[in-house]
């Protein structure tokens, strides 16, 4: 695996934990037959990306002919299978939000997130809607241009691979730059079906490109994590379960209806 530019600052013990973590991941993956390769160089990343035919153009938030991205703001993953062929990729791209809010952004910069095609008049067209556009600020992730082969049944979807591909890239994003926040956009029939969670994010806020006219011409879920839900999602599972043990030691013993719980989450 090849290694991105900076984990700066990180403690010895914070660096094991993530080394022991990303091991038994990619051992994981492995088994999924997945080799995986992290990098910073975006002209490599492009290269990538061009070969794929089947799909549309990388987006100009991750392409060095639109962007000026690299090792100092950015990072992408990339799965191959047994034979090298490209299966899936993700990439990340940090911005200093400090004197702006993501609403600022996204209005100042929608031309490198708005899906080409969909509307009439891109200078005139911008997202709306989710409260924490005006609330997530500071040091902010983006992630994009995630994308995993279909395989059907058995194929790696189904064994969990998404969840995997993006922890591995918080776990690397988190130890390098410990942003305050992240977020993604999530097109409304993935959104709808609960994609956030298989990504691994906590808060879906559903948002729509308004055009020239006021039309709506594309619907997305925004998605992000602060903080606080990024350092709760990567605690080893060991963790998580300790504490939560120790939590309800300590709460009143009021009986549950597990039947009822469970039957409340079916269509989850």
């Amino acid at each position: 695996m090849e290694t991105i530019g900076q984990v700066g600052g990180m403690l010895p013990n914070s660096l094991f934990k993530i080394v022991t973590s990303l091991s038994g991941i990619l051992q994981d993956l492995d088994s999924m037959g997945i080799q995986v390769e992290v990098g910073d160089d975006f002209a490599r990343y492009r290269a990538y990306r061009s070969q794929q035919t089947d799909r549309g153009a990388i987006y100009p938030m991750f392409d060095v002919a639109s962007s000026y991205i690299d090792r100092t703001n950015g990072f992408w993953i990339c799965g191959f299978d047994p034979d090298g062929e490209l299966i899936h990729t993700q990439a990340v791209r940090l911005f200093d939000l400090s004197d702006a809010s993501l609403a600022t952004h996204l209005n100042d910069h929608r031309h490198k997130y708005i899906t080409p095609d969909t509307t009439p008049d891109p200078d005139l067209t911008f997202f709306s809607g989710p409260e924490a556009l005006h609330t997530i600020s500071g040091q902010v992730c983006y992630q994009g241009d995630f994308w995993l082969r279909a395989n059907g049944l058995g194929g790696p979807r189904s064994q969990g691979a998404t969840e995997l591909l993006s922890r591995i890239l918080f776990e690397i994003m988190v130890g390098a730059w410990n942003p305050s926040f992240v977020f993604a956009l999530v097109p409304k029939r993935l959104g709808a079906k609960g994609a956030h969670l298989r990504y691994g994010y906590t808060h879906c806020e559903l948002g729509r490109w308004l055009g020239p006219d006021q039309q709506v011409t594309e619907e997305e879920y925004l998605i992000w994590m602060g903080a606080k839900d990024m350092a709760n999602m990567l605690q080893p599972a060991s963790e998580r379960l300790g504490r939560a043990a120790n939590m309800s030691a300590v709460r009143s013993p009021t009986p549950i209806d597990t039947k009822s719980h469970r039957d409340a989450g079916a269509d989850v």
